[in-house]
């Protein structure tokens, strides 16, 4: 068998380095809007995906605040597609309704936490959907929230819900089902100091319950911030309602950075 020369390889290395590469194509996001049920309700949802990749992603679901699936959860749903996820804002009230007042908020989220077996039905048909799309990687998916869709996460996650990661900002913790050794999840939540909706007691609770089950999780408090921090319609609907609502710049982003830095750690470490 003839040896191959140092020359020979380094050549062979040389000309592959000049041969001209695939052009990467620029993201453009592909929004869709998608209807799918449980036995008992019909839902309205939104999907989100890079069309120019092809390549198998992670798949994200995104909950809605107690408002209802709106335009800030798709604006959402289209700023992880722009990172390289496919994500699906999901409807937990049926037939994409929406709450015009904080009563009927109240009323269409207090309908879901009360009968939790129809919230996980209406949370797995949405995942189920999300993992037969022909963009995602079915074993990676993680879910986030906000304020009702957060408490919605990670009650999800600590009822054995099959997911690598949930996010939740501007979060009640004081959950109907607490963290249990079903949960499978990393766990980020993204809260306001000045958020009176939170109480101190229920965060203390939260957390010694993490630790309890050895949870790897994050707890981010900021100071001075108030409810609905990543919403730019909280001034609005804090002036409109007479509500403890604000938008705060700093702690979106800052919120956003340690999302994009926890989802990149958990599919990167599962590669």
């Amino acid at each position: 068998m003839k040896r191959i020369s140092i020359l020979t390889v380094l050549l062979a290395g040389f000309l592959f380095s000049c041969k001209p590469q695939p052009e990467k194509l620029p993201v453009k996001v592909k929004g869709t809007e998608v209807t799918y049920a449980t036995d008992s309700t019909s839902l309205k949802g939104y999907i989100a995906f890079d069309e120019n990749s092809k390549e198998k992603r992670p798949g994200i679901l995104i909950v809605h605040e107690w408002w209802g699936h709106n335009d800030y959860v798709r604006q959402r749903a289209d700023m992880l597609a722009e990172l390289g996820y496919t994500a699906i804002a999901v409807d937990m009230y049926g037939d994409g309704k929406q709450a015009k007042h904080p009563e009927d908020a109240g009323k269409f989220a207090m309908s879901v936490f009360s009968n939790l077996s129809e919230a996980k039905n209406r949370f797995n048909a949405a995942m189920d959907l999300l993992k037969k799309h022909e963009s995602v990687d079915g074993t990676k998916i993680a879910a986030i929230g906000y304020c009702f869709g957060g408490s919605v996460a990670l009650t999800m996650a600590n009822t054995g819900a099959d997911l690598d990661a949930v996010a939740a900002f501007h979060s009640g913790v004081a959950l109907p089902v607490g963290p249990t050794s079903d949960l499978k999840a990393r766990v980020l939540v993204c809260n306001g100091a000045a958020d009176p909706f939170i109480s101190p007691e229920s965060v203390t609770t939260f957390k010694k319950a993490m630790d309890s089950i050895g949870a790897k999780y994050e707890y981010f408090n900021y100071p001075n911030v108030k409810h609905s921090f990543t919403s730019k319609e909280a001034d609005t609907n804090g002036k409109k309602f007479n509500l403890p609502l604000e938008y705060n710049a700093e702690a979106d982003q800052k919120s956003w950075a340690s999302l994009q830095a926890m989802l990149g750690e958990v599919f990167k470490a599962e590669e």
